[in-house]
């Protein structure tokens, strides 16, 4: 596992009027790395990954990803990003292949239909490749989007609440191709609820709270329960 970091974070602060979404956070995340980031709703967990995924500006504070200044360099960054949110970004009027035709065209990815099928297999969509986005199901569309955000083997993967939506083979396949991910030195950044996905899947955890990121470990030493126990400790004080 390479000893570069991709992710390094300092006094990072978003505000939004009066409210402070974010209060300096640090960072540090090594290349090949997963952090899973948990908390209750409204800690600012989406705040943050929107802010790695450069699509909000922090109020205060500095940011490097992959060597570059996230703030004045963000058109350098966005083509190593794969980003994972609450919407999809599909366009419900193509079909899923024409949909991942178009992202791929965005980011110059070689041999495109040949990539773009290997995707669609990937997340179980190849038989349904020439179907109108707007005819999926919520958890087809949810792997459509998973195809999206892995198309361009990206070396950053930035994960809002991935699980959601999925049943249980959709996100056992998630999982997968998040494992796949890391063992080609993938960095991945993840939000959830699903304390047992994170827990198989991720290197490290950090517990968000009121903006703050009030504790980070290693999984070394823990099971599932111990860090359950954890969660309630810091969401409870």
């Amino acid at each position: 596992m390479s000893d570069a970091m991709m992710i390094q974070m300092q006094g990072v602060s978003k505000r939004f009027g009066r409210f402070l979404a974010l209060r300096g956070i640090d960072l540090q995340l090594q290349q090949g790395h997963c952090l899973g980031i948990i908390g209750p709703n409204g800690a600012g967990k989406t705040t943050l990954l929107k802010i790695l995924a450069t699509l909000v500006r922090p109020s205060t504070g500095t940011i490097s990803i992959a060597g570059y200044d996230a703030i004045q360099e963000p058109e350098k960054i966005r083509p190593l990003l794969g980003v994972l949110g609450h919407r999809t970004f599909l366009y419900g009027h193509l079909t899923g292949l024409e949909n991942l035709q178009f992202y791929g065209r965005l980011f110059g990815v070689p041999q495109l239909l040949e990539r773009v099928y290997a995707v669609l297999k990937d997340v179980a969509l190849e038989g349904h490749a020439r179907q109108l986005v707007r005819t999926y199901s919520r958890g087809m569309q949810q792997r459509l989007a998973i195809a999206r955000t892995l198309l361009h083997r990206p070396q950053l993967l930035l994960l809002d609440e991935p699980y959601t939506g999925l049943d249980q083979r959709a996100a056992s396949l998630l999982q997968k191709l998040l494992h796949h991910a890391l063992s080609q030195e993938c960095t991945i950044v993840l939000s959830t609820h699903d304390f047992s996905r994170m827990f198989e899947l991720c290197h490290e955890v950090a517990i968000q709270c009121q903006g703050k990121m009030v504790s980070r470990r290693t999984m070394a030493g823990l099971d599932l329960q111990a860090l359950e126990q954890l969660y309630l400790t810091h969401v409870d004080s």
